[in-house]
């Protein structure tokens, strides 16, 4: 059972994902499919929910409000249902492609020889440097729109969910987290301090992942689209590997 409301109040990506975050949680409903363009949401259900109990969900956030809506123009219908999916590689294509710039710098970097010595490659100096890009970078996409990473990090990290303003705080960790890779400062106390970041944020990464929440995952805050799956608990992961393998050697 399908039905498409009327809803007032979103002005960009991050209140999409918020009214879809929000309606998704409510008893009975299967998907939920905002379009700000023309105020509406489409709400796949198992059965009949009355409009006030979704008027209640958002009673919370009052720039928001929902209401009964006739069908959509037949113009954006068709718009919808002819847009082609994008492939995995061109979803994912910006984070590739940052991965892969870190990566080539952090290996190019990680090389070292004296006037009359062989370069020979140091492990712990590509880790170190890869982590100081990585937070670096991913700290600077999250700041470009704090307001719409906090929004979009609330979703589905477990801290976040409960303290709101932890969204606005994280960016700033990360960043922290990037300089103190970079000057090497205290390595013991940074690598404890990225498991401890890194693994817990992963925490509600996965439970999203396996409860199928189609949601938008904000490692690369909102300035792009991309949606929360198994690429994105890799990247947690990954960091947390990292660290306890610098505190290993």
């Amino acid at each position: 059972m399908t039905h498409t409301y009327e809803v007032t109040g979103m002005t960009c990506e991050a209140c999409e994902y918020k009214i879809q975050h929000v309606l998704s949680n409510v008893e009975g409903v299967k998907s939920v499919t905002p379009d700000r363009t023309n105020n509406a949401a489409t709400i796949e259900m198992d059965k009949h929910i009355p409009t006030s109990r979704f008027q209640e969900a958002l009673k919370p956030y009052p720039k928001y409000t929902i209401s009964e809506k006739v069908d959509l123009p037949a113009t954006h219908t068709m718009a919808f249902e002819e847009e082609a999916p994008k492939s995995w590689l061109a979803t994912y294509k910006p984070l590739l492609l940052i991965f892969t710039f870190i990566t080539g710098v952090s290996v190019i970097t990680a090389f070292h020889a004296g006037i009359f010595e062989i370069a020979h490659f140091s492990a712990m100096h590509f880790m170190n440097h890869f982590m100081a890009g990585f937070f670096l970078v991913f700290s600077f996409f999250k700041l470009l729109n704090l307001k719409g990473f906090a929004e979009s990090y609330a979703m589905y990290d477990l801290l976040a969910m409960k303290v709101p303003s932890y969204g606005y705080v994280y960016p700033f960790i990360e960043l922290a987290l990037g300089i103190a890779y970079l000057v090497n400062f205290q390595p013991v106390t940074t690598n404890i301090a990225t498991i401890v970041v890194m693994g817990f944020s992963s925490i509600g990464v996965i439970m999203s992942v396996l409860d199928n929440k189609k949601i938008r995952c904000a490692c690369l805050g909102a300035v792009f689209n991309l949606p929360m799956s198994t690429v994105t608990i890799i990247e947690d992961l990954l960091m947390v590997a990292m660290a306890a393998a610098m505190l290993a050697i």
